[in-house]
């Protein structure tokens, strides 16, 4: 059997049906559309624009967003679109399979790391300032036959390896798309506690604490030895799933 993600590289543009206020840029294998949705917030008026990467190991998206709050409060759309990701991917999943989001960005399928996502802002845009715009990005491990038998990589695990669909990058994609729309919806409309439910829904404590958001998009993390205050900002600076070697997912 092919890669999972083969066919869905290979005329992605043709098969991808977006939302109307998106507009879908693809890419070839092995471009980080992470990078390129970067590259065009800051260089054009790009609001919408979701770039789309897969090949055989890995599935990427990325989109560009044009916020109205300053980056303090702008930044808490990373768990709009971590609850949307979830959501995505549960929509097309295997049944009886749980899918965990570990604080803040590591998306868990069945209890092992499967993917993530990251944001990114202009790098001189202070908290208080209405930042020119973010990104939105997200990676999935499409198949992990390139690092050999998976019981070497026992704490990641696959879209293959977990029986989705060979069609399952263009469909995860197309879904999160849908549910990045309706909790942006929720989020202008009835405010961040609602807005941010989805992604409660999915968040995991570490063993012994308890998690709870706060106002700003931060956690607070409870336990028997009191409360610790983890920092939304602090814990984007370096996504917790990525693996700086290689640009994919840490197996």
């Amino acid at each position: 059997m092919e890669p999972i993600m083969k066919a869905a590289a290979e005329g992605a543009a043709s098969r991808l049906m977006l939302p109307p206020p998106f507009t879908l840029v693809t890419l070839g294998a092995g471009a980080c559309a992470h990078a390129e949705a970067c590259r065009r917030a800051a260089a054009e008026d790009a609001a919408g624009t979701l770039v789309f990467a897969a090949d055989g190991s890995v599935i990427e998206a990325a989109l560009v967003l044009a916020p109205e709050e300053p980056l303090a409060l702008a930044r808490r759309v990373f768990l709009i679109g971590m609850g949307a990701l979830a959501d995505a991917l549960g929509s097309h999943a295997p049944p009886d399979k749980p899918i965990a989001i570990a604080w803040p960005d590591t998306l868990r399928f069945d209890g092992a790391r499967l993917g993530g996502g990251r944001l990114a802002w202009p790098k001189d845009c202070a908290e208080e300032a209405v930042p020119d715009w973010l990104v939105f990005s997200a990676m999935l491990i499409a198949s992990k036959r390139h690092a050999g038998d998976p019981g070497l990589t026992p704490e990641s695990t696959s879209l293959e390896e977990e029986g989705f669909p060979r069609e399952a990058a263009c469909l995860i994609v197309e879904s999160f798309a849908q549910y990045v729309m309706k909790g942006l919806s929720v989020l202008e409309e009835d405010g961040f506690a609602r807005g941010a439910e989805r992604y409660r829904t999915f968040l995991t404590a570490p063993p012994g604490e308890r998690l709870a958001l706060t106002d700003s998009g931060d956690a607070l993390a409870s336990s028997g030895a009191g409360t610790r205050l983890l920092s939304l900002r602090s814990a984007l600076d370096v996504a917790a799933w990525l693996d700086p070697a290689t640009g994919a997912p840490r197996l």
